[in-house]
């Protein structure tokens, strides 16, 4: 059964689009190079006038392709050098859920 992982933190608003962009550069684009890596998506909303949260899905075939990614422990979460720019929260874990159903985006998505 594929696995769907989740993070996310806050940020600064007034860097959001450069964020989501750092993100996609970084942690998208190494989830998708990652073998067993099923696809992945970032989005983000608005808190309030100065903060955003950002959150990462990716699915993935098993434990082990994540751990291809993220190491040991699969729960913990993975920064790359620039996140510290942008963060105003920095959790320690991820969260991993059973997905029963994985459907492909629609086209143009």
């Amino acid at each position: 059964m594929p696995i769907l992982r989740e993070w996310r933190a806050e940020i600064r608003r007034s860097m959001k689009v450069a964020y989501v962009d750092y993100v996609r550069a970084t942690g998208i684009a190494e989830y998708r190079q990652t073998r067993g890596n099923l696809g992945a998506a970032v989005a983000a909303r608005d808190l309030d006038d100065t903060r955003s949260e950002i959150v990462t899905l990716s699915w993935w075939e098993s434990f082990d392709a994540i751990r291809a990614f993220a190491g040991d422990p699969v729960n913990r979460a993975r920064y790359f050098p620039e996140d510290n720019n942008y963060l105003l929260t920095r959790p320690e874990t991820v969260l991993h859920y059973d997905l029963s159903h994985l459907a492909a985006p629609p086209a143009g998505a």
